[in-house]
């Protein structure tokens, strides 16, 4: 629920914390939880894909992304946006290096070189992809 100034609040359920929607939100089709031990427990990425995938919605894709000693990545086709869940490292835009932590929240627009550089062994980010091909309008 958003509060006054304009962020969500959690609000606890019988089964599980949920954000209820708003006028300017969808409602979801039943809450969804996934805890970090549960998606390090999916096991290694598909064949052609770094990351693992957790949960879709619509256009959202959610995977959880644990680099090992170096980042593959790619220019994508969506934006996307990263939050760092364990480990630290190096955040590489094209042009500059940014150190990131648990907590570090990183907008990749569709297109944009991005990677990790430097990371500790426990490295991992939620990464979700959301949007229309090329990303969407500013």
């Amino acid at each position: 629920m958003l509060d006054g100034n304009g962020s969500h609040r959690i609000i606890a359920q019988q089964q599980a914390p949920c954000i209820l929607p708003t006028k300017k939100m969808k409602s979801p089709q039943g809450c969804q939880t996934v805890s970090l031990t549960e998606a390090l427990a999916k096991g290694p990425p598909p064949p052609g894909n770094l990351a693992v995938p957790i949960f879709g919605h619509g256009s959202l894709v959610v995977e959880l992304y644990t680099p090992k000693e170096d980042d593959p990545q790619k220019p994508h086709t969506r934006d996307e946006i990263y939050f760092v869940v364990r480990g630290t490292g190096l955040f590489f835009d094209g042009t500059a290096r940014r150190p990131v932590e648990p907590g570090s929240f990183i907008f990749v627009p569709s297109g944009a070189t991005h990677r990790f550089e430097s990371f500790s062994s426990d490295f991992a980010v939620w990464v979700a992809f959301y949007g229309p091909e090329g990303g969407e309008a500013s």
